[in-house]
Parts: C-alpha cells; sequence; structure tokens
C-alpha cells in the first residue's frame, strides 16, 4: 500500500531516558490538541507484541494504572521509562501488576516504543514477553492509518473514501479476529497506523467528514479490502482468497497512467532457480489464470523436476507486485510483464485518485469498487 509519511517528527531519548520535543513539535502537539473531535468508541491496536521491554512515556504528566484501574503511580512529562515483563505482570518504575495502563494528562500524547500516539498505553504480560498496547478514539486511529495507506496530498474525495473502507476494515477485524489483548495490530496485515507521525490536516477532514460511516451488506459491516492499483481490473474475492462475497466481485478500475498501473521484472535462470527451489528453471507456463489474467497456479519446468506453484506463492518468493503477469523467455532468463500492486480485491486507492480527480463523490467511489453496499452510521457500543 502507499505510505506517505507527512511529519517528520522532532524528538529523542537522551541517556537519561527523558524524551526532549523540538520547539516545532511543542507547537505541533498543541495544534493536535486544538483538532480533536469528540471521542466516539476506543481501539486496541497492538503497537509491539512479546517483546522482552520496550520504553514508554508520556507528553504531559501521566498517571499510572494497575489492572483494576487504580492510581499506582505517576509519569513525568517527556520522562521515558523501560516496562518489563516480571513474574506473571508488567513492571515500569518500581510499580507491578498483571496489567499497567500509563494515562496522560490535560490531552497529552504516549511514546510507544519510537512513535508518539494518542490515546494511553496499556502493558500486558503475554506469553514471556510484553505486549504494548494503544487504546485510542477509533476516529483518531483513522487519522494516522489514511496518512499511512494513502498520501495525504491526494484529492479529498478519495482520503474520503479510504476514510469509509479503513473505518468498515478495522471494525470488521475487531469482530472477527480481535482477542482478549487487542483488536487490531499496526502492520500492514491489519492496516497500517504509526500514530501521529502519519496524520495530516487533509486526513483529519476526511475522518471527521465520513466520522461514523461505515459499508455494510445486508446490515452487516464488511470486509473492506483495498489495494493500490488493480492493473485496469478488480479481482472476485474467490479467485483470490476462498471464500465468494457478493460486495467483493471484479470491476472495471480506473488505474491507468498511475504509478501502480504497470511493472516489469526480470530474473536470470539461476536467480529463478535459487529462488523458487528448482534447478535450472526452463519455462514458466501458467496452468489456471482468473478472467482478468491473474496467475492462480503456475508450472515451474526445470531440467530434472517440476514445481507448481500458486499465484501467491510465486508474488512472495519473487518479491511481485501483483499475480497479474505474463512471461517471457530472454534466452538467458526471463521477463515478467505486469499489472497493478497488491492483491486486486476491492477498492483501488489509485483508481479512487483518477475518480475523484475527474470529479466523483466517495460514496458513487465506494459504491463502485464496494458493489450493492450500503453506508450506514455506526452505533457506538
Amino acid at each position: 500500500m502507499l505510505q506517505t509519511s507527512c511529519f517528520i517528527l522532532g524528538f529523542g531519548k537522551a541517556s537519561s531516558g527523558r524524551l526532549h520535543p523540538s520547539k516545532w513539535w511543542l507547537t505541533f502537539l498543541l495544534w493536535l490538541m486544538l483538532v480533536a473531535p469528540t471521542k466516539a468508541m476506543e481501539l486496541r491496536v497492538a503497537i509491539q507484541e512479546g517483546v522482552s521491554k520496550i520504553t514508554v512515556g508520556s507528553s504531559t504528566k501521566a498517571v499510572i494504572r494497575d489492572s483494576a484501574g487504580r492510581v499506582v503511580g505517576q509519569m513525568a512529562a517527556m520522562d521515558g521509562m523501560e516496562a518489563r515483563p516480571t513474574g506473571g505482570g508488567v513492571a515500569l518504575g518500581g510499580e507491578q501488576s498483571t496489567q499497567l495502563i500509563v494515562e496522560p494528562t490535560a490531552g497529552g500524547y504516549v511514546w510507544i516504543g519510537d512513535r508518539w500516539y494518542r490515546g494511553r498505553t496499556r502493558l500486558v504480560r503475554t506469553g514471556k514477553g510484553l505486549t504494548a498496547v494503544n487504546q485510542v478514539d477509533l476516529e483518531q486511529y483513522l487519522y494516522s492509518v489514511l496518512g499511512s495507506e494513502m498520501s495525504a496530498n491526494w484529492p479529498l474525495e478519495a482520503l474520503k473514501a479510504q476514510a469509509v473502507a479503513a473505518r468498515s476494515y478495522a471494525l470488521y477485524k475487531r469482530q472477527t479476529a480481535g482477542n482478549s489483548v487487542f483488536d487490531v495490530g499496526d502492520t500492514q496485515t491489519w492496516q497500517v497506523y504509526k500514530g501521529l507521525e502519519t496524520e495530516a490536516e487533509s486526513t483529519q477532514m476526511a475522518v471527521n467528514a465520513t466520522a461514523g460511516q461505515v459499508l455494510t451488506y445486508n446490515g452487516q459491516i464488511i470486509l473492506a479490502v483495498f489495494h493500490s492499483a488493480s492493473g485496469g481490473h478488480t479481482e472476485n474475492v474467490e479467485n483470490v482468497w476462498s471464500e465468494p462475497l457478493a460486495y467483493l466481485r471484479g470491476v472495471p478500475d480506473y488505474d491507468q497512467g498511475t504509478p501502480g498501473y504497470q511493472w516489469q521484472k526480470s530474473f536470470s535462470r539461476n536467480e529463478l532457480s535459487r529462488l523458487l527451489g528448482v534447478s535450472n528453471v526452463k519455462s514458466l507456463i501458467p496452468e489456471r489464470t482468473t478472467p482478468s489474467g491473474r496467475i492462480m497456479t503456475m508450472k515451474v519446468v526445470g531440467s530434472g523436476s517440476t514445481r507448481r506453484m500458486t499465484g501467491s506463492q510465486l508474488r512472495q518468493a519473487l518479491k511481485l507486485r501483483s499475480t497479474l503477469f505474463t512471461v517471457s523467455s530472454t534466452g538467458t532468463g526471463f521477463q515478467l510483464n505486469g499489472r497493478g500492486f497488491g492483491h486486486g480485491l476491492g477498492l483501488s486507492q489509485w483508481g479512487a485518485y483518477n475518480l475523484a480527480q475527474q470529479g466523483t463523490n466517495y460514496q458513487q467511489i465506494l459504491g463502485h469498487y464496494y458493489q450493492r453496499t450500503a453506508i450506514a452510521s455506526m452505533k457506538v457500543q
């Protein structure tokens, strides 16, 4: 997915453990406080899982609470502290409990590992390690997700479409993949979340303009997956994954002429042999493809063996942008000519960009890429 960092934050950690902000970072913190919306729903985002230690802090004075919610300690502003697993719980600054919560005062922000975040920090013992969870307002979480998954300088209607899709995706994953410790993670497996680092005025505007809006099918929040570009046509979900879904159908894309539309990659025979585990590769023969041309299975023929691989396996092994490609021999190797970037399901981000540039609104964009869906207002529970 596309990733753009809109702010490079001016802070660091001295040997004393104290976090030192630059003057403009303090100005930025003040600006963030002024634009913060009313809290709607708290989302639990895993920032670090199973680690042996992690540095946490707060931009303002913070209280430290135990698993029962009782105040057991305090943390000075901009003072980094190291949390560690201990016994059956967590230790932080002389305090120990099965869980510890760092809660900033006066609308402050928390430091977890190497970034600033809104909300508060929950430290939980998991297995032999420590898991750090950012408990953050859902809408504020999306401020960062938008800037991580789509360029913040894109047209506002494209950002709005991404906001509704990302909100729906987070809530769907919360319902289907969350656990007792966290609702979602912060990586591309979930959707990318980098805290304050990737927020921008435009991402806040897009989230606020669509606050609480989700995509539904038959009254249920959908699996609103998205990708960078499809290469001309998105895909039916059952051609990429296993279960057919009425709202994830292949539709014409509008990503032509964008950086994600076409790609090319070449490999020598020795490279392919090493990467695919087939000695002296002679040919790559597509056996099954989707209607739009994505590779479902490929026969890799070598001098002494043959291997059948799925398109996903090939993409991972060869680090390809997509599974939509053709193969041609160059004599000494092979050239792959492909289109698209990502799995090709749901919203095409570059397609949304082009549509927004043409004056299409976010409701129309979402209706095109997520067939038979409706936009509904989320009910907070």
